[in-house]
């Protein structure tokens, strides 16, 4: 069967719009549907469901094949401090203070995945699934998530059915763009990457607004999705997940 590539966008809010608005018409040029991982109330600016026009342009993206997942609901880790090394390196230097549902019990984790899927129902769009920001969950997060009613969910390496907790090899390429030193390394590590798992069944690729400031960044992209696209076919997350059920 010919391998399969599934993009999808974080971070996506009305404060964000613009530079999401780039990376789609990067996407675009390809055909490419994208999985949508809308922030409610990111980073405490304007919240989406406040935000006509941008309602409007993600109602647009679905009506023409895209799909809307929860990512959070305002992408910031609030929780209890890092306890170990790992979590301080995974909450503190991979990520900006950002994996909201690193660190929360069960009811917290509900409480805002339920705010977060009222704020889209009012939005008149549905959630397909939940993916944490920065990829990092509580294992009560996870108990929430098993409670929603969502579909999926995932990490950076796998995709996660919650109705019947089967999972499948999912890897990303994902691009750190905080800094220049992240940029130029992100650049090496994804050629190396892409290259390296070319026989995997599925390949994400993860792309984040941030970086369409950044021309060398997106000119890489651009000659990724030239690539991939040639011996891919392109997929959205929850349809591939779909697909190994059956």
């Amino acid at each position: 069967m010919t391998p399969a590539l599934a993009v999808s966008l974080h971070d996506v809010a009305p404060a964000t719009w613009p530079l999401c608005e780039r990376l789609l018409a990067l996407t675009d040029r390809h055909h490419l549907p994208v999985t949508l991982l809308v922030v409610p109330h990111y980073h405490g600016t304007v919240r989406a469901d406040q935000a006509p026009e941008f309602t409007a342009s993600l109602k647009a993206r679905v009506e023409r094949g895209d799909e809307v997942v929860l990512h959070g609901y305002h992408h910031r880790d609030e929780g209890p401090p890092p306890r170990t090394v790992t979590d301080w390196v995974e909450r503190r230097i991979l990520t900006a203070r950002e994996g909201e549902f690193s660190a929360l019990d069960e009811q917290e984790a509900t409480l805002r995945v339920g705010t977060g899927l009222e704020c889209l129902a009012r939005m008149g769009l549905e959630a397909q699934g939940f993916v944490p920001p920065a990829w990092l969950m509580s294992r009560g997060a996870m108990a929430a998530l098993r409670q929603s009613g969502l579909r999926y969910t995932c990490t950076r390496d796998r995709l996660w059915s919650l109705s019947d907790d089967r999972s499948c090899h999912a890897p990303s390429l994902v691009w750190s763009s905080r800094s220049r030193w992240r940029r130029v390394v992100s650049l090496i590590w994804n050629e190396q990457r892409q290259r390296r798992l070319r026989a995997s069944p599925l390949l994400r690729i993860a792309l984040h607004p941030a970086e369409g400031r950044y021309p060398a960044v997106m000119a890489h992209w651009a000659r990724l999705l030239n690539t991939l696209t040639s011996y891919r076919r392109p997929v959205l997350e929850s349809q591939y997940l779909d697909a190994q059920g059956h």
